[in-house]
């Protein structure tokens, strides 16, 4: 079955809103037909197979061209519009994609690329002028075949295609709808980007069950964030980390509102230190926070903590969402005892085809059907799974292993924290040395020094572990997924 196919099967013909907000709206009933009409020309002129490139924020347009690729048997690649001009060579020249379209408000940054480039102007006047035709796209389809390929940078920093294919997603739509127990009832206010798996995820999953989507495309305008959550009545917000950091810390207004419809949050993204989970619950005792687990590679989600366990398994990112299979395992591929480490390694339908063009880096990760995620982790005597950090983050400070995240679940404890990054810094006189970068609001800044850290940290820490020196810094820096940016 083609995806599309899959989300509209009981949806194509609801008049009711899927997408809601101040700047425009469509029904799904009207995204259904605009995104086959459009599928139907992007197959009359350029066939099946190719890569086409989708540059846009979060909008209709978006949507339509992201669903029509789709349904025309061609391979999606959204990017981000702002992108790096050497990123995007990059992408062009692996994928040699011909064809991109654009939001026009980005049409300037790529004007002297000589590609075809195809604007909103462009889509409504397919709309405008072939609505009246047949609009069936009738193709023979393997759900192995390739939907989308999302890049992603990783953890090291090098550019990777990751292939996703319809299966792919159909597979984790169906797991994440059920485990969230969404519905036709459910709306989600969607501040991550479409270009990012666990945006895309809020996208499929209330396409397919017939709820509504609020696109706020201004997270660092808070206000407005938490105006929607009310003014649309959302029963979800999904965020990462810095999200929740920013809404419990650095907002005001966010824990003293109340929210009349929110019935659940989820955060995935990365991990997110205990204290704000705490403070979160404290706060919103009748929200259900969800913690959960993913990777680009496995379409988006591998694990969640049901919300009833968030507080007596506080730090465990759960376990297996329905259809996956996830394992801890040793360096023998053995699984490992409850408080011995090892890696995650997940099986499962949504598990991704590979590395675009990428043999190598493929074969390296996926082993035997399984993904190996390169996240270290352990388990406890319930089988709840414990992530500690990322191979590649463990640092190595004069001959001793030891993970950053360890130290950060310390610093961010201390009253008038935000956040906080570890990592190793070499010194001419001391040698290897552990470095703590603390994020504090403008107002905290007289009242914590390097030595309280420092001070705080030798009460929960062996010695070594307490960092040598302790940086602050007042302003978060993320990237556009609102994911921490490294240093």
């Amino acid at each position: 079955m083609n995806v599309f196919d899959y989300f509209f099967e009981h949806t194509s013909g609801l008049k009711k809103d899927f997408i809601l907000g101040n700047r425009e709206t469509i029904s799904f009933q009207q995204l259904y037909s605009d995104s086959l009409c459009l599928a139907r020309k992007i197959r009359e002129m350029w066939g099946e197979n190719n890569n086409i490139i989708i540059l846009s924020e979060n909008s209709v347009f978006f949507t339509t061209v992201y669903l029509a690729v789709m349904k025309s048997g061609n391979v999606c690649i959204p990017l981000n519009p702002v992108i790096e001009s050497n990123s995007f060579d990059s992408i062009l020249e692996k994928t040699e994609a011909k064809y991109v379209f654009i939001s026009k408000r980005f049409g300037k940054k790529f004007e002297d690329y000589k590609l075809e480039f195809f604007d909103n102007d462009f889509v409504s006047k397919v709309l405008a002028d072939d609505h009246q035709q047949e609009t069936e796209v009738d193709i023979e389809f393997d759900t192995d075949r390739l939907a989308e390929i999302i890049f992603t940078s990783g953890s090291s920093g090098t550019q990777k295609g990751v292939m996703i294919t319809h299966k792919n997603i159909i597979a984790n739509t169906t797991s994440i709808v059920e485990y969230l127990k969404l519905t036709a009832e459910d709306t989600i206010e969607v501040v991550m980007p479409f270009y990012y798996c666990y945006g895309l995820s809020l996208l499929h999953t209330h396409l397919r069950v017939g709820g509504s989507v609020v696109f706020n495309n201004s997270f660092v305008f808070i206000g407005s964030v938490i105006n929607d959550l009310n003014k649309y009545n959302c029963t979800g917000f999904a965020g990462v980390p810095s999200h929740f950091q920013i809404l419990l810390r650095k907002t005001k207004d966010f824990k003293t509102t109340k929210f009349e419809s929110l019935k659940y949050v989820t955060q995935a993204g990365g991990k997110l230190h205990k204290a704000f989970i705490k403070e979160f619950v404290e706060a919103f005792p009748d929200i259900n926070f969800v913690v959960m687990y993913g990777q680009t590679e496995a379409t988006a989600r591998l694990s969640y903590l049901d919300p009833e366990l968030v507080i007596d398994k506080l730090g465990s990112i759960g376990k297996a969402i329905p259809g996956v299979t996830l394992k801890v395992v040793d360096a023998d591929g053995n699984e490992i005892q409850p408080g011995e480490t090892g890696e995650i390694i997940a099986k499962g339908h949504n598990i991704m085809k590979g590395y675009f063009k990428d043999e190598e880096e493929t074969a390296q990760t996926l082993k035997d059907d399984w993904l190996h995620t390169g996240d270290v982790g352990t388990i406890d005597v319930d089988g709840f799974i414990y992530l500690q950090s990322r191979k590649k983050e463990i640092l190595k400070v004069r001959g001793i292993r030891i993970s950053p995240k360890e130290i950060e679940e310390v610093i961010v404890d201390y009253p008038g924290v935000i956040d906080c990054t570890i990592q190793a810094e070499n010194d001419d006189v001391e040698g290897e040395m552990i470095k703590a970068i603390v994020f504090i609001n403008d107002g905290d800044k007289e009242s914590i020094s390097a030595e309280d850290i420092k001070a705080y940290c030798a009460k929960s820490l062996a010695l070594h572990k307490v960092p040598a020196k302790v940086e602050f810094q007042t302003r978060l820096s993320f990237n556009a997924a609102g994911k921490k940016s490294k240093f």
